[in-house]
């Protein structure tokens, strides 16, 4: 199974031309992906720098005919101008798996008055893969704040502890056809996006830290390349937007038990198509002889 996170900043490259068209097809040319994780798809905000598309969600789709798109919304504000579409801003997985349960978290915003800042999202796929079941959250959190980073790092570990205990104290379904569905969920998670954070920072710490009752996180770059520090992630190439320089505050994090099966987790320091550079991870259909080094 191959998994790209990618925060694709609405399609907008490093010289600040937006094209989504141009990212979908250099993402396609980092591999033939199963399940597509982006960061900073809008619908609305047509005022942005480079001007992206009325509704990136539904470009998503055309652009990726047998892909299933699902999205979440963390900012939605009100049209610009009177007639014009409601301004929104979030995540989006695009998937050619089977899709279950999707769940859309919004995310704390505690009040801080020291910078600006907005509403934040997790989006939560349940994915039937060859080896089980998967949940997989994508998520973009607070850049200015660092209190609301360190609140919504906790919020996805309270997340992960909920779905283990719904997974080891499953409720049925109440009937087939309502909405009371069964409560099982897969203990196996990846979660992965922009945290805005740099690595080994107090919130990158803080979300890898060990869970009492519920698998760790660990970082599969981390696991993949023990003894180095990841390349950046943000500021590589776009050094506008990025005046204090470039730094690592993308991650792919993946629960302790799938790290046997992690086969492959790079940073692409090539692409220009983003101010954000892309990640990739492999997982194998069988455990692998030799599981991952888990780092500390």
């Amino acid at each position: 199974m191959r998994l790209i996170d990618w925060n694709i900043q609405w399609g907008r490259d490093a010289d600040g031309v937006v094209d989504l068209a141009r990212t979908i097809g250099v993402a396609r040319q980092l591999g033939d992906f199963d399940v597509l994780c982006l960061q900073e798809v809008t619908r609305g905000f047509g005022a942005l720098p480079g001007g992206p598309g009325p509704d990136q969600f539904a470009e998503l789709a055309a652009l990726l005919p047998g892909y299933t798109i699902v999205g979440a919304i963390g900012t939605d504000l009100p049209p610009a101008t009177p007639g014009a579409p409601r301004r929104q801003f979030g995540n989006a997985i695009a998937t050619r798996l089977p899709v279950g349960r999707v769940m859309r978290h919004l995310l704390p915003w505690p009040a801080d008055d020291a910078a600006p800042s907005m509403p934040r999202v997790a989006l939560e796929v349940e994915l039937d893969t060859a080896f089980g079941a998967l949940r997989v959250t994508v998520t973009h959190l607070e850049y200015y704040s660092a209190r609301q980073r360190h609140a919504q790092v906790d919020a996805l570990r309270d997340r992960h502890r909920e779905a283990c205990a719904h997974a080891a104290h499953p409720a049925l379904a109440e009937n087939a056809a309502g909405p009371f569905a069964a409560t099982g969920q897969p203990r196996d998670a990846i979660v992965c996006g922009d945290f805005n954070s740099a690595y080994d920072s107090e919130a990158y710490r803080r979300f890898v830290a060990p869970i009492d009752d519920a698998p760790r996180f660990v970082d599969a770059w981390i696991a993949r390349h023990p003894g180095h520090a990841p390349p950046p992630t943000a500021g590589v190439y776009d050094t506008k937007q990025w005046s204090d320089g470039p730094l690592a505050c993308d991650f792919v994090f993946v629960t302790q038990h799938l790290l046997s099966r992690v086969t492959r987790c790079d940073i692409d320091g090539d692409v220009r198509a983003s101010d954000h550079q892309p990640i990739v991870l492999e997982l194998a259909l069988e455990p692998g002889l030799e599981s991952a080094l888990e780092p500390g």
